[in-house]
């Protein structure tokens, strides 16, 4: 009996501690690179959102959640990571389907060309943060790259066992809880590069978009229609990577084909009035903060006009939620237009 109390006692200290290390080796995302973390703060969310925007970089650095609650009353969430692919779309819409409904999803279509991901480093800020469910399963074996292992995201000790060479002092301050990075979802960028000049684009001997792509708008289009949820496409106003005529038409007789609203906010910058000298920060890749809530006003506009999402800033307790949203927002702007004052750029982001 002894002898079986020593084993299961031995057996727990061994899980505790390599629980530990894993806690402590897995990348935290406090830093330069805090893209890592936004998938995962969508959990710590205590209301529900009309709107939900999935997508890559042109959607969570291109929209301020905060000015749509601000001018519109329009709850939203969105739920973006870099280079996110079609399939981790739907996935992340099915798995966000288990804690709300929202009444309108807005998919940002420039994931469409995109066949498989490039780069492991993408797929682990996309995966790493959802809990487990079926569908993290299923974005896990749809989209994972060769030499990727489902072990390891199980248990990412295997991948990170040998990160603690790249230990850095955010790795130990935030072992037990991490700073809230994003603005529902959104990055902010103060600091302004202009845009001035892209090269050409090059000619494709196909512009097919993969089945793969067709496959899982067609999963999300079908989801939503069950699920009552209006399905709203759209283009972002980013200069680069391009987006030839060629992606545009099929883009639009996919919209016609299905009944669905698509905004293609390259065609409408004056209508925005974006300005490329002023409203991105670095060279028109990607809006600034001031870009972002240019866009989020010509969006709220339309979605209120075109599909009704309704204005919530008269609900008492949502007025509390996103109050603290609000402060947190201005106290993050202020602290970087304070350090590109006196420094001339943002440190965070060296």
């Amino acid at each position: 009996m002894k002898q079986k109390i020593r084993t299961i006692g031995l057996a727990l200290t061994v899980i505790v501690v390599l629980a530990g290390l894993q806690r402590l080796l897995v990348p935290k995302y406090m830093g330069q690179v805090i893209e890592g973390a936004f998938i995962g703060e969508y959990y710590k969310e205590t209301t529900s959102h009309d709107l939900l925007i999935l997508g890559d970089c042109e959607v969570y650095e291109n929209i301020s959640p905060v000015t749509l609650w601000e001018e519109y009353g329009i709850t939203s969430y969105i739920r973006g990571s870099a280079n996110q692919l079609p399939a981790q779309s739907y996935y992340l819409l099915e798995d966000t389907l288990r804690y709300e409904t929202p009444k309108a999803v807005l998919f940002h279509v420039a994931a469409m060309k995109m066949e498989g991901q490039d780069r492991e480093a993408y797929n682990r800020m996309t995966m790493e943060g959802m809990k487990w469910s079926s569908s993290k399963w299923n974005a896990i074996c749809e989209t994972k790259m060769d030499g990727e292992y489902m072990l390891e995201y199980m248990f990412p000790l295997l991948r990170y066992h040998s990160r603690w060479q790249e230990l850095e002092a955010d790795d130990f301050t935030y072992y037990w809880k991490r700073d809230l990075v994003s603005h529902n979802g959104y990055y902010m960028r103060c600091d302004v590069k202009p845009a001035e000049g892209f090269p050409a684009a090059r000619r494709q001997a196909n512009y097919r978009f993969p089945d793969s792509s067709w496959e899982y708008l067609n999963r999300m289009e079908r989801l939503c229609r069950e699920k009552g949820i209006t399905l709203i496409l759209m283009k972002s106003p980013s200069q680069y990577p391009a987006w030839p005529e060629e992606y545009e038409v099929q883009i639009k007789e996919y919209a016609k084909d299905h009944g669905l609203l698509y905004i293609n906010c390259l065609e409408d910058q004056e209508k925005i009035g974006l300005d490329f000298s002023q409203d991105t920060y670095n060279g028109g890749l990607h809006l600034n903060l001031y870009g972002a809530e240019k866009l989020a006003l010509y969006l709220g506009e339309r979605f209120q006009k075109e599909i009704g999402l309704p204005d919530h800033r008269g609900d008492e307790g949502l007025q509390k939620v996103w109050k603290q949203k609000c402060e947190f927002y201005y106290e993050q702007q202020e602290k970087q237009e304070e350090e590109l004052r006196t420094c001339g750029f943002l440190k965070q982001f060296q």
